[in-house]
C-alpha cells in the first residue's frame, strides 16, 4: 500500500518504516556496522542490484541504498584507507608487492639489475630507487612508477 502526503499542487509518496523494515528480512541483512569483508561484500552486492533498479526503487529502497552507501564507505574508509600507505617507504611497496607474489630478490636480477647486491640494497631499503628502476617496477607489478620513489 502506497501512503501518499498531500501537498500544495501534487501528491507525494510517504515513507513506510513496516515496508523498510521488511526491507531487512527480505534481504536477510541487520542495519549494523559492516565489521567484516563478508559483511561489506553482501552489502556491495545489494547496493549494486538497488542502483540497477534505478528510477523504479521505492522510498524504502532508496533509504536502505543510503544507509548501506554509509556503512560500506566507514568500512572501507577504516580497512582500505590509503592514510596508512602514505607513511609506506619506496622499499616496503616492494617488499610489499614482493611477499604478495612470493618473490624473492633473486626473481627482480632480469627486472631492476645483473647484480644480486644492488637488488638486496634496494630491497632492504640501503639504497634509494631510482626514477628508471621506479618506471621498470611500476611496468612489472602493473602499479604506478611514483609508489616507489
Amino acid at each position: 500500500m502506497l501512503t501518499t502526503t498531500k501537498t500544495i499542487g501534487k501528491t507525494t509518496p510517504t515513507f513506510d518504516e513496516e515496508k523498510y523494515i521488511n526491507l531487512f528480512k527480505e534481504l536477510k541483512i541487520a542495519p549494523k556496522i559492516i565489521e567484516t569483508e563478508a559483511e561489506n561484500e553482501k552489502c556491495l552486492a545489494i547496493v549494486e542490484a538497488l542502483m540497477f533498479k534505478g528510477q523504479n526503487r521505492s522510498i524504502e529502497e532508496t533509504a536502505l541504498l543510503r544507509v548501506l552507501v554509509i556503512l560500506i564507505e566507514e568500512f572501507e574508509e577504516k580497512y582500505y584507507s590509503f592514510k596508512e600507505w602514505q607513511k609506506t617507504t619506496p622499499h616496503e611497496f616492494l617488499q610489499h608487492l614482493m611477499a604478495g607474489k612470493g618473490m624473492k630478490q633473486s626473481d627482480l636480477i632480469g627486472v631492476l639489475s645483473l647484480s644480486s647486491g644492488l637488488i638486496s640494497s634496494i630491497v632492504n631499503g640501503k639504497r634509494q630507487i631510482s626514477k628508471e628502476q621506479a618506471k621498470k617496477l611500476g611496468a612489472y607489478f602493473n602499479v604506478s612508477p611514483s609508489l616507489f620513489i
